[in-house]
């Protein structure tokens, strides 16, 4: 069969960009609200659901085992279908199990899926153009999230449409995208055949703490700034529908460019850039009283994190090539350590300071900041770190 112009690696990123955008942007705009008007959540049980969550992001390193059996791109679409799956059905069951339990299923999904995005990125993507094109999925992510949200006013606003209804429309979208992606894109071959067995280097560790502090950083955002909106400031599924339409709007404007700076001014930079933003924010979310600083600074975070890619982008250029697919699910699971623990913990300290969370998570932004200066001006592989080399490189 004749390849057409669109058919292309980078084309197929970005559909299924939107697809998981569709699904995940679905569920997680809806949750807090949905978990407090049809469950009585409050800061403990939505710890807790996060932290379940989370669960098979800790158990990514598993993708490789599923590697043996499964190209990466079928199971990119696979995964990709039981994320959609499990956002449909989530409105259907309004408990404290049923949401643990549909969470769970949405999120086995969406973390194969982050896991093997990643590798195939880092596989089909050139060390010149990655920073660009990472900028680019997430402009488009930020792009697809913009109708979502934009529904979601509309749907609860305008027309009223229960959850179950919004939730089944979601997860369908992206179903319905997958089964399009398998149809209409050819398979992809790898540059360089991969490891289909479990590994860690050495010389990788300041990848890998990288990785993990930007898990446990991460929870902060997205557990608990949101329910910050809804607890403290009495925001609706429409005001939280509008203040991601102007985050998705940032992010959309400026993603591109973000990925074309980090390829321009280095990792190291771009992530001191970050980190700095960072301190700055949580230290903010901790004392701010008033809606709409607390909405501006939202949009900062979720901006700052952006530059994450180039975590991405610094593995890129000191690994060997042959690592990608085994390394993604290994630094996905670590990423996921902290996240497992952190959401439940922290829901609890939520119950007696919600400033002590953010105070926590500007002390995890300092210790980034610290990691990220040992970043060489110019990584690449034997030069992977300023302080802790390892003399073999190929160790």
């Amino acid at each position: 069969m004749t390849t057409k112009s669109w058919q292309t690696p980078k084309n197929l990123l970005l559909v299924m960009t939107v697809a998981s955008t569709v699904a995940f942007a679905t569920w997680m705009a809806l949750l807090n609200n949905f978990v407090i008007e049809k469950a009585s959540f409050t800061g403990a049980e939505v710890g807790m659901l996060q932290s379940i969550r989370e669960i098979p992001g800790f158990l990514a390193f598993t993708a490789v085992l599923v590697l043996l059996i499964i190209k990466e791109q079928m199971f990119a679409y696979i995964s990709l279908a039981i994320l959609g799956i499990g956002v449909a059905i989530a409105g259907y069951f309004p408990s404290v199990v049923g949401l643990y339990l549909t969470t769970f299923l949405m999120s086995v999904g969406f973390h194969y899926y982050e896991t093997v995005k990643q590798s195939l990125s880092l596989q089909w993507l050139s060390i010149n153009e990655a920073p660009g094109v990472l900028g680019q999925l997430i402009a488009a992510g930020s792009l697809a999230s913009l109708v979502v949200y934009s529904f979601l006013w509309l749907a609860r606003d305008q027309f009223a449409l229960s959850y179950e209804s919004i939730y089944l429309i979601g997860g369908s979208i992206c179903v319905l995208l997958t089964i399009f992606m398998w149809l209409a894109f050819p398979r992809f071959q790898s540059k360089t055949v991969q490891h289909k067995h479990l590994l860690m280097r050495k010389r990788y560790w300041l990848y890998y703490a990288l990785t993990f502090m930007g898990g446990a950083r991460r929870q902060i955002f997205a557990v608990f700034a949101g329910f910050l909106m809804v607890e403290k400031f009495g925001y609706s599924v429409s005001n939280v529908a509008a203040l991601y339409l102007i985050n998705h709007l940032f992010n959309w404007a400026f993603a591109g460019r973000i990925g074309a700076l980090v390829g321009r001014i280095g990792e190291r930079r771009a992530l001191t850039f970050e980190y700095i933003g960072l301190i700055g924010v949580f230290t903010a979310y901790a004392f701010v009283d008033d809606a709409y600083w607390a909405a501006g600074l939202y949009v900062l975070d979720h901006l700052f994190f952006s530059l994450a890619i180039a975590i991405k982008t610094y593995f890129q250029k000191i690994a060997d090539p042959a690592d990608m697919a085994s390394t993604a699910g290994v630094a996905f699971t670590i990423n996921h350590i902290a996240a497992v623990v952190i959401p439940a913990a922290f829901g609890l300290v939520w119950l007696v300071s919600p400033a002590a969370v953010f105070l926590m998570g500007t002390g995890m932004a300092f210790i980034s900041l610290v990691l990220a200066r040992n970043i060489p001006r110019v990584p690449c592989e034997g030069n992977e770190v300023l302080v802790g080399k390892v003399v073999v490189a190929s160790v």
